[in-house]
């Protein structure tokens, strides 16, 4: 089962080119309840990928507009990292799943999360930086913002290039902070998810033909899954 959530967790990185942690943690939490214990193994499989995905795109980054963005995401991603190893596991696990539960009504009910002005940008930005520091789970609302500032033929590759700065901060954090990495574990899942992320890669173009479709079916799964789990936690 790790395995096969893994390779969704794949799929749906490269062929979204957001949310593999967003829609494949709140499945892993219900094989083990620890979101630290996923986290570092999400973060190296996002690191490798994103890594072997930009090598040869980053002439098609908007390094502009990334920095800008930086300066909001940044500082609440960072109290969100340190929320996540302080914070009660019970109160970390409730969050990922309320906030999951949202994006899946989004999701089903064919709604977007936009922005109109540049006050909603920053505070889509500022949240989003701290659920992403929390649980790598804030692309959505980010993306809400991105989607509106960088052009389409650049929006993937800097998204790639976003995630993998936020996962380096966290990463980085965990080891300062002694935090068990599992990178053994991370390794021996990472040709699994190396299957999900090269069908995610060929079939991207058909995802975004069929984008309705694909997030009601999506956003349905993450409804029950997250409400199930907020049940059986309360």
């Amino acid at each position: 089962m790790t395995a096969l959530l893994f390779m969704w967790a794949g799929f749906v990185r490269s062929g979204l080119g957001f949310g593999g942690a967003a829609l494949g943690l709140p499945f892993m939490l219900f094989i083990y309840d620890r979101p630290v214990y996923w986290l570092p193994i999400i973060g190296t499989h996002l690191l490798f990928f994103s890594a072997l995905t930009l090598r040869t795109r980053l002439h098609h980054v908007d390094w502009k507009y990334l920095k800008t963005s930086l300066l909001y995401i940044l500082p609440p991603a960072l109290i969100g990292i340190l929320g996540l190893l302080n914070l009660p596991n019970l109160w970390v696990v409730t969050f990922i799943y309320g906030i999951t539960l949202f994006y899946g009504f989004m999701w089903l009910l064919d709604k977007n999360i936009s922005s109109g002005n540049s006050w909603v940008d920053k505070t889509l930005l500022i949240f989003g930086g701290y659920v992403a520091g929390t649980s790598l789970t804030g692309a959505p609302l980010m993306v809400a913002v991105y989607v509106r500032n960088v052009v389409q033929a650049q929006l993937r590759n800097t998204l790639f290039v976003l995630w993998f700065i936020l996962v380096t901060m966290k990463m980085i954090t965990f080891a300062a902070l002694g935090v068990e990495l599992h990178v053994l574990t991370a390794v021996v899942l990472l040709p699994v998810a190396a299957v999900g992320h090269f069908i995610g890669l060929r079939t991207h173009e058909m995802i975004l033909r069929n984008d309705v479709r694909f997030r009601r079916v999506v956003g349905g799964m993450l409804v029950v899954v997250s409400g199930l789990a907020l049940w059986k936690l309360y």
